[in-house]
This record gives structure tokens, sequence and C-alpha cells, in this order.
């Protein structure tokens, strides 16, 4: 999909108040209504899909920058540059090793948070407490401490799921079950909350196979049987919200069928506090088009929640594989003409997504080959961390195409400049100060910043 609107890079200046924008921009603007038309007719046209972004991704400014003592910073030059996107482009963090100083470590945290923003983390009940009262809080406290240094958000995956029960939960009686579940997730909620380490959480995952996994044998599969889906899920959704009045909490699923769509309306009925609706996209048989991810998109947004895509992956490799979604799979490669395709495909999936208003996340599930989900050669890097097609594909768009400034702009006499940005952090600087300030929603926006000096 080629991208006929783009906004311009280091193309705008502001004179005063006044505008002077590239004339491709202000053909966009003039042309919104036939854009309009257009989308309904076609949202995947390449037009419609860069009229959205336009739309929903980015805002009008018109930016008051003050002295120290509160004057105006009048006709002055300034430097507008965004540091952080609001949108949230995420990978699973599994391979972060804080402590670990070897060179495919250091590449791979280096070509991690040059391009994301965003990180889910590991709380696998079984292997985070393979002893019961030992839970693995060190480890994955350490990778979460990573993230925030780097100003990458973070995520718990998951609190409660069937798959990977702790052995020792086995035999315990379903009441002793759920209190051990509940307190479960109570524990690691609160614990990662000091710090302001994690408030995102996947609560409860995959409901939609829970009673009847493995034919329903394990401690969760039956305490789901005994108190229903919708039930469990309220109970550990109430568990985490009392753990942390501020989390952000997901229900998360595979199942993208009218069955999810179900669940998630009794839920809501409820009163369970879904703060976002979390869908799984793993495409190891193939790519499924932007016409299906626009139709699971908006399917999903009648609900009114924000829409995270929370494990996505689109391989390098051969397409006609299929596993049992257990066993790893270790000649599964990648291929030169897999990458090039994976590329093409990962850069439409994401330009359809971050075009639909609904969506606010895509995590990408793994980061490199290496230790990736059942082998696949899903990663933007390969094993030895070297940047895949999809990885400069996708670096391309987050950090230049969908990326603003650095801009060098003039203030006028009361200290305003005007500019359209991507939503996001920004940093302003002048005359040996700076200053951040945050724009947050799209369309005619205003913002003000308090200039500091610097060393």
């Amino acid at each position: 999909m080629t991208n006929q609107t783009t906004m311009p890079k280091r193309q705008w200046t502001t004179q005063g108040a006044g505008w002077t924008l590239a004339a491709g921009i202000a053909i966009l603007v003039l042309a919104a209504p036939m854009f309009a038309a257009e989308s309904a007719k076609d949202p995947l046209a390449p037009d419609a899909v860069d009229a959205r972004i336009q739309k929903h991704r980015t805002a009008a400014v018109t930016l008051t920058i003050t002295r120290p003592d509160g004057r105006p910073l009048a006709g002055a030059a300034v430097t507008v540059e965004q540091v952080r996107h609001k949108f949230l482009f995420g990978c699973n963090a599994f391979g972060v090793r804080p402590q670990d100083t070897a060179e495919t470590q250091k590449a791979y945290q280096d070509r991690f948070a040059a391009l994301l923003n965003y990180a889910t983390l590991p709380f696998y009940w079984g292997n985070y407490e393979p002893q019961e009262g030992n839970p693995g809080a060190d480890r994955v406290r350490a990778m979460a401490e990573w993230c925030k240094a780097r100003g990458i958000r973070t995520k718990g995956h998951p609190l409660c799921w069937h798959q990977v029960e702790p052995k020792w939960l086995a035999g315990r009686p379903l009441d002793e079950a759920e209190k051990l579940q509940l307190g479960r997730i109570t524990r690691e909620v609160k614990a990662f909350a000091a710090g302001d380490l994690i408030w995102t959480w996947d609560v409860l995952n995959e409901a939609g196979n829970m009673p009847n996994f493995e034919g329903g044998k394990g401690a969760i599969p039956q305490l789901c049987q005994k108190l229903g889906r919708v039930e469990l899920i309220s109970r550990t959704f109430a568990a985490a919200r009392a753990a942390n009045p501020k989390a952000f909490l997901l229900l998360n699923d595979f199942d993208t069928s009218p069955k999810y769509e179900a669940l998630i309306r009794d839920c809501l009925a409820a009163g369970v506090p879904i703060n976002a609706i979390g869908i799984q996209s793993h495409q190891h048989g193939g790519y499924w088009g932007g016409k299906r991810v626009w139709d699971v998109c908006e399917r999903f947004a009648k609900f009114g929640k924000p829409l995270h895509f929370t494990e996505s992956t689109i391989i390098s490799g051969d397409t006609k594989r299929r596993g049992d979604g257990k066993t790893r799979q270790n000649d599964w490669v990648t291929t030169p003409e897999g990458e090039e395709r994976q590329g093409r495909e990962v850069a439409d999936f994401y330009r359809t997504l971050f075009s639909h208003p609904a969506v606010e996340a895509i995590t990408w599930w793994d980061f490199s080959d290496a230790g990736a989900w059942q082998g696949a050669p899903a990663g933007l890097v390969r094993k030895d961390m070297s940047p895949k097609p999809a990885y400069e594909a996708l670096a391309k768009m987050i950090k230049k195409e969908w990326w603003t400034g650095p801009l060098v702009l003039k203030t006028d006499a009361q200290g305003k400049v005007n500019f359209r940005g991507f939503l996001g952090v920004y940093s302003v600087r002048a005359e040996r100060m700076a200053g951040t300030f945050d724009l947050a929603s799209p369309g005619p926006a205003t913002a003000a910043v308090r200039l500091q000096p610097q060393p």
C-alpha cells in the first residue's frame, strides 16, 4: 500500500502565528470531504487510509511558549520535536536480560528501544511461581526497570490463564484454587504498582476455550466450568482493580468470532471493568489481508472500548507449515523471499491498524527469531539480531513518516507558534532553555510550555 499524502518532514515553518504549509498538506485538508466519501466506499484505499491517519493521529497545534518567569518567549527561534508517540507500538520483551553483556543481547536491547515504546512482560503463573510461595518477581522487575529507564510502557501478561498452571495447583479444591488465583492477581498487581513499574495488565487470557482445554482437567478450566466465563472474568478483574484502582485492564483472546463478541457483551452488561479489548492476530499460515483486519476492527470497535492487537505475527518463512501450538520446530527458517513478503505485509498491517480510530496499541510477537513461539521465523530481527525488512519498514513509518520534527519555528509577539504534529510527548528547546508538553487529542489543539534553564 503506497502512501500518497503523508506529512512532509522538516518542511513546515511558522512566521509569527501564521501558517506556511507544504502544498500536499493543504490539498489534503481541502480534500477531506472527498476522502471521507472515498473511505465510505473503500476504507482500504491508500488516500482513505492516509486521510484517517491525518484525522485521528495528528493535531493542528497552537503552542504558547513562555520563559521561566512566565513572560512570552517573543520573536525567538525554537526547536519543537516529538520524543514519544501516544500510540503504543510494542512487542513482548521476553528476551530482555538486563544483566547480560553479550553482543547479541546488547543488539536486542538497542534495536528494541530504538523502535518501540511498549513492552509485554511475562507473568505465566507456572513459570513465574514454579514453587508455591516463591515467585520470580526479581527477574521480571529487572525487565520492567529496564523498560522504565527507556520510557517504554509495560504490560503484564497474563494474570489468569489455563495453559501454564503451576504444577503444585493440581488436585487443590476449587475454592482453594480460586483463593490462590485471586491472591496471585492481588500480589502481582500491587507489587508492580510500586514505582509505577506496571499498571497495564492482560487480566484473563483466552476465556473462549478455557473450560474445555485438554478435556477441562486443570484447576483453572474446572474453576471456569464451576463459575462460568463471565463470573470468573468478573472476579479476576475485580481483584486486579482492587489491587490498583488506576490499573488499565484488558480481556484478551485469539478468538475473533461472534463468540468473543458475545462474551464481551455479557461481561460489559455484568459491569466488568474492561478498559480495552485484546485481540490476538497470529498469522503463521499467512497474512490475514487488509479486508479481514479492517473487518475485525469494525466488529469489535462497536463496544466503544479501545482495541489492542496484543499478539501479532506475520512470518518470513514457509507459511504452509502447521504446528500444534506447542511443539517447537527448529528447522522453520527465515528466507530472503519470505522476508521481503513479510516486510510488505507488516507495513500494510500496521498502516491499516494505525488508521483505525479504535486501535491504540499493536504488540508484535516475538521481536527476534531466536526463541520465537513455535520456532517460527516471526521476528522483526533475525537470530543474530540483524534487522529484517519488516523492522526497517516499521522504523521508516514509526520514526519518520509518523513522527514530527525536529521543527525549527519562530514565535510571534505572544510567544506562539503553530504546527501540525502526531500525537505524543514533545520537547521544546530555545536559548539554552527546554521544556516538554503532551499532545493528547487529534484536531485543533492548544498547548503551553514554560521553559526552564538547561546546563
